[in-house]
């Protein structure tokens, strides 16, 4: 049976040339990169140039890149350090009601340590309103949170132009970039970025490693304390073969064509509102896009049976965040953006990778339709 992996914004397959890169690293090169001998150093070497690809890649210095475990690390650093460092002086959040739960739960959890947080509305695309943002600033206001792209329905938020009013009123500016980064140009400079996280298992590395951006000069109390590693921001033993397979991700991303993806996107959308009557897109359409992001509502079908058919055949999707699978919980992002709950309910997303090709979309729209059809006469019957 044939096999189509489209849950990417999951996680992505460790790309072949990051797994050749990595290996050495647990059995050749396996010093700690804190030792100063010969054999720490190997270790460091390759933890530093895998920080200058990884500064290159959003135009930062490599002294402003510190590795992590992770998205859900990066962003607890940026909304805790920053906290614990400004507080009581300043006290206020502002962020948006579709980011990734890491800062969401982040926030509640620092809302009972006496932080106040404003959780942005976002339109029927997943769009924040800039004027709203600007409101939203007050004088006890030290950080602004707006994720880069949705990891749901791959909404693209303006960056540059919410970066702009932070700078102006002089508050930091910080961006969940994990589904979004290397897909679409980041510039920490042009955008008037100051905090960006971003991780490597989306980007065809390993899981378990990822980095925060941090612009210099900024002030942050860190998470973790220990032996002072990634200059005290960050204390713990480094995922060296971890770090160097993110580097060597990156490096080969430049070589990826998102637009091609970008065209078996759309193929696979127009497909299926060609095959499937009563689907609904969530999310915008074309370049305000995630260019491997499609979420689709399909009208009286429950996403979980859809789902489990749709692996019977061999397609692995998903019903929303992976992240939130576990909690069994409802969809934040799609009751953001006003979609009713059985169409929540009814909501699938497909994710593809670089890998995905043109055979894996048509069997797709061979598939689905069918599987659509068969539960929603399952459904008629049982009334």
């Amino acid at each position: 049976m044939k096999k189509v992996y489209l849950d990417n914004a999951a996680t992505t397959k460790t790309d072949e040339n990051v797994l050749k890169e990595m290996l050495p690293y647990f059995y050749e090169f396996y010093g700690n990169p804190s030792s100063v001998h010969l054999k720490g150093q190997e270790a460091k070497l390759a933890i530093e140039k895998a920080r200058k690809i990884i500064a290159d890649s959003i135009n930062a210095k490599p002294d402003e890149i510190y590795f992590t475990s992770g998205g859900t690390e990066g962003n607890n650093t940026a909304l805790k350090g920053l906290f614990f460092r400004n507080f009581p002086k300043k006290d206020h959040i502002v962020t948006t009601k579709i980011e990734h739960d890491s800062i969401i739960e982040t926030c509640k959890w620092l809302e009972k340590k006496g932080a106040k947080v404003t959780y942005l509305d976002v339109d029927s695309e997943g769009f924040v309103n800039p004027k709203e943002l600007e409101k939203s600033i007050t004088k006890k206001t030290f950080i602004v949170s707006i994720m880069h792209a949705n990891n749901e329905i791959g909404t693209i938020e303006n960056l540059r132009e919410m970066g702009s009013i932070c700078k102006g009123h002089d508050v930091l500016f910080h961006t969940d970039a994990a589904q979004s980064y290397t897909k679409i140009p980041i510039d920490v400079v042009k955008m008037y970025i100051d905090l960006a996280t971003i991780n490597s298992h989306k980007v065809y590395g390993s899981k378990g490693v990822g980095a925060i951006y941090i612009k210099e000069g900024i002030k942050i109390d860190p998470l973790l304390h220990g032996g002072g590693h990634e200059r005290n921001i960050r204390s713990g033993t480094e995922n060296v073969p971890g770090i160097v397979g993110f580097g060597k991700a990156v490096e080969i991303s430049k070589k990826f064509n998102y637009k091609k993806m970008e065209k078996l996107r759309d193929i696979l959308i127009n497909g299926i509102f060609y095959e499937v009557p009563e689907v609904k897109l969530n999310g915008p359409k074309g370049e305000k896009r995630l260019p491997n992001n499609v979420n689709i509502a399909f009208k009286n079908v429950e996403g979980e049976a859809l789902g489990a058919y749709l692996e019977n055949k061999g397609i692995y999707v998903s019903t929303g965040s992976a992240c939130m699978s576990n909690t069994g919980r409802e969809s934040h992002v799609l009751k953001a953006i006003g979609l009713p709950p059985k169409d929540q309910d009814s909501s699938i997303r497909f994710t593809l990778s670089k890998d995905t090709t043109k055979k894996d979309i048509k069997y797709v729209l061979k598939v689905l339709p069918r599987i659509v059809e068969k539960l929603r006469k399952a459904k008629e019957i049982g009334k």
